[in-house]
């Protein structure tokens, strides 16, 4: 045919240089990535940015915020002051709603307790009150 080879040459030498460029970009990338992250760098600006990064990362990997953990440290001392709740085999996955109802079911105890013991004093005192 009399097609001549010449520029399909051409263009396969040119991708393949394209090839070897983006091979040596990418492992480039690959190895400040990695120096990134094991926080070789030289210039202080670079430094200061991958530290702010980090930070960022960090706050947002955090999983509760200082509310919320009081809150969770609160219920936990609630969990404890109520008796058997801690030797419940579902403690752990009792709702704040069942937790509340058990809470407000030991203060009537407690008060009734109290109630019982007064009138026990005043029984045995020999008070008229």
């Amino acid at each position: 045919m009399g097609v001549s080879q010449q520029p399909l040459l051409e263009s396969l030498e040119f991708l393949n240089k394209l090839l070897k460029q983006s091979k040596a970009r990418r492992k480039w990338s690959s190895q400040r990535a990695s120096s990134i992250r094991r926080g070789h760098i030289k210039n202080g600006k670079s430094r200061r940015i991958l530290m702010k990064r980090r930070a960022l990362l960090d706050r947002s990997r955090r999983p509760v915020s200082p509310a919320r953990n009081q809150i969770e440290r609160k219920v936990r001392t609630l969990k404890k002051l109520i008796p058997n709740c801690e030797s419940m085999p579902n403690c752990e996955s009792m709702g704040l709603d069942r937790l509340f109802r058990e809470t407000a079911d030991y203060i009537i105890a407690l008060q009734m307790r109290v109630k019982v013991m007064q009138i026990m004093v005043n029984v045995f005192s020999g008070s008229d009150e």
